[in-house]
């Protein structure tokens, strides 16, 4: 059976895309600044995991210039959650009150500050858990510089004119088991509502258009407010974000790519605009996001504003 000893610690396992990793980078540096010791897991992207994985993933957080954290080791993991041989089985059936693991079942789990000792895995999408630390994950989430000139042509254009990011989602979501889950959220009524929200108070708004599926992009949009973007592709796609970032104001997917596009945008009058679910799963209740994601406006997939 796993050797135990006592250990104050929070661990938070990073996993997924880079939306994700950067909630769980944020949930991170959230502990930090309430004085706990605390790490972050990054075993998920070990090339052993991400075999098994049928869409691997990279570690992008190691992308970003000079974004500090410190990663646990094997010892301090297995010492809060046990190992993953039979030791640990042995220990989590036998022994299961020393084992010290949360995982993410709501929208906002407010008791997780309380935790001391705990291995945390989850995607922390809510606003609420990091909201307060924003400007200084600003300061702290600094994009390489890119090899591409035209993404500093892009951003000088953003940076000039009444600019709105729009990103629209397709790709992977289109896939059948996705698309029960994800699909018919970011409808066509929720773009057109969306932006008919923005020119209302900003009449000489220009949409900036980012998309995994450019034809499908080209086929809907078309005129002078538009320009669709097609700079970076594959990895450099990272830079999408980033660009984002870069526009006055921010029309999201379903998505945390473009979550954090707003976030780190730091245009202190910016409007940013979500569904109201992220899921199809999930149900809107108007008080308690309102209150989680107190910035943001919501718009429901038959086109329906909840900004009031």
């Amino acid at each position: 059976m796993d050797i135990l000893w006592w250990c104050e610690m929070i661990i938070i396992e990073v996993a997924g895309g880079l939306g994700n990793q950067l909630q769980q980078y944020a949930l991170y540096r959230k502990f930090v600044g309430l004085g706990k010791e605390a790490r972050l897991d990054i075993s998920w992207f070990s090339p052993e995991r991400q075999k098994r994985m049928p869409a691997k993933r990279q570690l992008e957080l190691a992308c970003f210039d000079g974004l500090a954290y410190e990663v646990c080791t094997p010892e301090e993991k297995k010492t809060l959650i046990g190992s993953d041989g039979l030791p640990g089985k042995l220990r989590r059936k036998c022994l299961p009150f020393t084992i010290h693991r949360f995982t993410e079942s709501g929208i906002y789990h407010p008791e997780i500050f309380d935790f001391d000792d705990m291995y945390i895995s989850g995607y922390f999408a809510c606003e609420k858990y990091y909201g307060d630390i924003l400007y200084d994950l600003r300061d702290r989430v600094r994009f390489p510089k890119s090899g591409n000139p035209l993404n500093y042509e892009m951003a000088e254009k953003m940076k000039a004119c009444e600019s709105v990011s729009v990103h629209i989602r397709r790709g992977d979501y289109l896939d059948a088991e996705n698309a029960a889950m994800f699909g018919n959220i970011c409808t066509d009524a929720y773009y057109r509502t969306a932006m008919e929200i923005i020119k209302e108070k900003i009449p000489s708004a220009h949409f900036y258009l980012f998309s995994d599926d450019i034809p499908y992009v080209q086929s809907k949009y078309s005129g002078k407010e538009y320009t669709i973007v097609d700079i970076n592709h594959g990895k450099d796609s990272f830079y999408d974000m980033w660009l984002m970032s870069c526009c006055k104001h921010n029309i999201c997917a379903n998505s945390t790519f473009s979550f954090w596009g707003a976030r780190l945008n730091s245009n202190e009058n910016k409007m940013m605009i979500r569904p109201t679910i992220h899921k199809n799963s999930q149900i809107f209740v108007k008080k308690e996001m309102k209150e989680l994601w107190p910035a943001w406006m919501f718009v429901d997939p038959q086109g329906r504003a909840e900004i009031e």
